[in-house]
């Protein structure tokens, strides 16, 4: 378990500047986390770099980008893309001849994924080969990125990689009862994590969220080596989960979403960048906090700890703006609802002893229960059912704050060299957030 440290001031080190190279380490599919560190980096001057993980063909076959695909790419990154696809995981990947493990979960019902069972020793070799793969292309796409970055640039090297779900039909519908479902509908997540379709996905977990971390700070060796021969330096960062401080009681307090699948990869990406640390290479994962985005809406009731923020905004000497910020989010709900009567229902959601019961860091990521399910999930539609519009909600809206006020302190706190792992809490966020709006 990695030690808790907040980052608790506004980090303003700044060693990149125009000349120095940012190295996206995911392909740019959406708005996301990582378009704060891509805004900071462009406002440094820094020339942008980024990979594609490819596409598959109709047979399933990893390729690398068409020629329109490939523009398309670089146009959404505002920069060049080394077109050498860099797929993570091995769902789909399998020795010559033989099953890959999406072939071999394909038979898999709603029914009976809790007995089925899988050969390990060809889930080891699928995982071997995929790999084997995945580290070979990334020594070719540095080696074509090396050509890319001068002898004493500086290079910020962002991971972004996450995720490992394989494409089975029936997860869907078993994802949508473990992390959707309450009351009949309800469904353990350890039922999943006991069962070799659940460990099969924790496996696939580490190798796309957490492992390619260091597979990307093994192949980038020799571009490192040579940078700080010659003056540079590197930073690598990355972005975890493992809970957020917001205010509860008028107090920041550590709180979590539950159930978490993917913690376990999160902490095991906190590890690498500890060991990374240890080897005087400095990489940092940003524990970030909640927010909406396409891959958390799987997750009903991660957005509940967005609405704490705006109490933060002002909690932490927020001004004008600050109240805009409000005036925003009052504007979206429906006529008669308040703002401040969403707030108290979170407030209540929080302090009641069910979701008490989950703020235990050492045990996290906690299994769920069918009475935090019954709780969460039915606050969380009805402050949806709240709403004007569905598809313009607060969390949308606060989501989008906390994208830019994370993209600075990623930024200069990388710059700053100040530990593996940093947690970015709500008053830090709101800090900085206060600070570029004066």
């Amino acid at each position: 378990m990695t030690a808790y440290q907040a980052l608790r001031h506004i980090p303003h080190a700044n060693v990149f500047r125009k000349g120095d190279v940012f190295v996206l380490f995911g392909e740019l599919f959406g708005r996301g986390y990582v378009n704060g560190l891509i805004d900071e980096a462009r406002a440094a001057g820094m020339t942008i770099v980024g990979i594609t993980v490819g596409r598959r063909d109709d047979n399933g076959v990893l390729r690398a980008l068409t020629a329109e695909e490939h523009a398309e790419a670089e146009a959404k990154l505002g920069g060049k893309i080394v077109n050498v696809p860099l797929m993570a995981g091995f769902d789909m990947d399998a020795p010559a001849g033989e099953q890959n493990p999406t072939e071999m979960l394909s038979g898999i019902t709603l029914k009976s994924w809790q007995d089925d069972k899988l050969d390990w020793e060809k889930i080891e070799a699928c995982r071997a080969a995929g790999v084997q793969r995945f580290t070979t292309s990334a020594e070719q796409a540095m080696a074509q990125i090396g050509q890319l970055i001068p002898d004493g640039a500086n290079v910020f090297f962002a991971h972004t990689m996450a995720g490992g779900i394989p494409r089975i039909k029936a997860f869907l519908a078993i994802a949508n009862r473990i992390y959707k479902g309450r009351g009949e509908r309800f469904m353990s997540s350890r039922a999943l994590l006991d069962s070799d379709l659940g460990k099969l996905i924790l496996m696939n977990f580490d190798e796309v969220t957490a492992n390619t971390l260091k597979h990307l700070i093994d192949a980038s060796s020799a571009i490192r080596a040579r940078v700080e021969s010659t003056g540079g330096q590197v930073r690598y960062t990355a972005y975890g989960y493992h809970g957020t401080e917001v205010l509860i009681g008028g107090e920041y307090v550590w709180q979590t979403y539950t159930n978490y699948t993917q913690g376990y990869a999160k902490m095991r990406l906190e590890s690498i960048a500890a060991a990374a640390w240890q080897q005087g290479v400095t990489a940092t994962v940003f524990n970030c906090p909640e927010i909406r985005t396409n891959s958390s809406d799987i997750f009903v009731g991660v957005e509940l700890s967005l609405f704490p923020l705006l109490t933060a905004l002002k909690k932490e000497n927020g001004g004008a703006w600050a109240q805009q910020q409000w005036d925003i989010c009052q504007g979206l709900l429906n006529d008669g609802v308040s703002l401040q009567s969403i707030l108290d229902k979170l407030e209540t959601y929080l302090q009641t002893a069910t979701s008490a019961t989950f703020r235990n860091f050492d045990a996290w990521p906690m299994d769920n229960t069918p009475e935090l399910a019954d709780l969460m999930i039915g606050i969380s539609e009805e402050i949806t059912s709240l709403h004007k519009d569905k598809k313009a909600l607060i969390t949308d809206h606060l989501s989008s704050l906390v994208l830019e006020g994370a993209g600075p302190l990623m930024f200069h706190g990388a710059a700053e060299r100040i530990a593996p792992v940093l947690w970015l809490n709500h008053d830090i966020i709101a800090r900085q957030l206060n600070a570029l709006h004066p």
